[in-house]
């Protein structure tokens, strides 16, 4: 496995994070795994050198972090594995149980950490910005988190370019702590934060940490032209709302085609082509099958040329940006 810095901060992680969304209450969403089901995941992701999990509050309604928790306790020491949460969504439709104000932030970080059954989380990150708070509001109330200790690192999540930059800006100005990372929604069939976002990010030194790099499983076949071959993929309604173009299948066929020269499967030529674009730091992954794992530890070894970067990439078209 290899290391970097997340951004400029002496922060060492993987070069991917496995994403725990996948296990936690089936109740929840129908494609989730049990605990007992994600537990194999997890021990083999430490044992191939993954030192990096990235969980929600919102998952499961806090039973992924739950299981984030014992399972990382089972298989690793606390100051070995980088655990990463966030907050943003609410639980509930009660008045001040979402959003980014401070009553909120603080109630949602002592949530997790009981959760996790830990006493801080390294990297704090906000799910969506709230654009109902005021931005000091929200940067003093993520600081104050991390002087608490109960925070090590805060990162950002999807929002416009200008919105991270000015949150930055405000931390700045008041000395308070900044933000290290962006989670964003980047991948072959979504890249609209190559416009700004990406390049602001490197210039600020903030590591990027793609969310959906399979598109949903998308550009590893669990849905094709003549419908859905996943159970997430029948039951997954997110998939179907951003990923609908014909042209989005146009741009999976040439992953297949490259995958087939390069005798590899698909989903290791789209993971790799995010890890040879600069600035990403760690392509969140997920695991419901084992070579799910397996395609991803393929992935940040295997090297693409000029020639199959441009192939990928040609069938693009611009689109909206969709958090």
């Amino acid at each position: 496995m290899e290391y970097v810095r997340l951004g400029k901060s002496g922060l060492q992680v993987s070069r991917l994070c496995l994403g725990m969304m996948t296990y936690g209450d089936p109740a929840w969403r129908e494609w989730v795994l049990t605990e007992e089901q994600g537990r194999p995941f997890v021990q083999r992701a430490i044992e191939a050198g993954i030192n990096f999990f990235d969980t929600a509050d919102v998952y499961s309604d806090g039973v992924s972090e739950q299981i984030t928790g014992r399972l990382l306790a089972e298989f690793a020491k606390r100051e070995d594995v980088v655990i990463a949460t966030k907050v943003f969504f609410p639980h509930t439709e009660t008045p001040n149980r979402g959003g980014l104000s401070r009553k909120h932030i603080f109630a949602a970080i002592d949530r997790s950490l009981k959760n996790l059954n830990t006493d801080y989380v390294d990297l704090y990150q906000i799910h969506r910005w709230d654009h109902n708070t005021p931005v000091e509001e929200t940067m003093e109330a993520l600081h104050d988190v991390v002087k608490a200790g109960k925070a090590r690192y805060i990162g950002g999540g999807s929002t416009e370019a200008w919105v991270f930059a000015r949150a930055q800006y405000t931390a700045d100005l008041h000395g308070w702590t900044r933000f290290v990372s962006m989670q964003h929604h980047y991948n072959l069939l979504h890249r609209e934060e190559e416009r700004e976002m990406i390049p602001q990010c490197i210039d600020m030194g903030v590591g990027l940490m793609p969310w959906s790099p399979l598109a949903r499983g998308i550009l590893a076949g669990t849905r094709t032209r003549e419908g859905a071959q996943t159970l997430r993929a029948e039951t997954d309604t997110l998939m179907a709302q951003r990923y609908t173009r014909e042209l989005d299948y146009e741009i999976v066929d040439e992953v297949k085609a490259v995958a087939t020269e390069l005798g590899v499967s698909a989903a290791q030529v789209a993971l790799a082509w995010l890890l040879h674009k600069p600035g990403i730091t760690a392509p969140i992954i997920g695991a419901s099958k084992p070579y799910h794992l397996d395609d991803a530890l393929a992935a940040v070894t295997l090297k693409l040329d000029a020639s199959h970067i441009a192939r990928l990439e040609a069938c693009y078209q611009p689109q909206l940006p969709k958090y």
